[in-house]
């Protein structure tokens, strides 16, 4: 069964790799969809997978790459899209 959640990262999250971070990482856990940074500063992510893969995505996120400092993570359980990569979107 695939489950998929949409986040915002807020904080010190872009410009220190976070969106490549994101990737590397999606995909090692075998999960698709995409991240994308705001003009507010955030980054918005979007992932679909097995439910024990997005968890770890979800820990992941809410750290971020060494340089990162994230202070808040939105997240909220959405219905699955079917995709089959994960990409960073501009």
């Amino acid at each position: 069964m695939s489950f998929a959640v949409h986040l915002i990262a807020r904080g010190r999250v872009q410009g220190v790799w976070f969106r490549a971070g994101t990737q590397e990482h999606a995909l090692q856990l075998g999960v698709c969809g995409w991240a994308k940074n705001f003009p507010d500063g955030s980054v918005e992510m979007y992932a679909e997978g097995e439910k024990d893969a997005l968890d770890r995505f979800i820990i992941w996120c809410g750290n971020g790459p060494p340089a990162a400092r994230v202070s808040a993570l939105d997240i909220e359980w959405v219905t699955p899209q079917g995709l089959n990569t994960f990409e960073i979107r501009y």
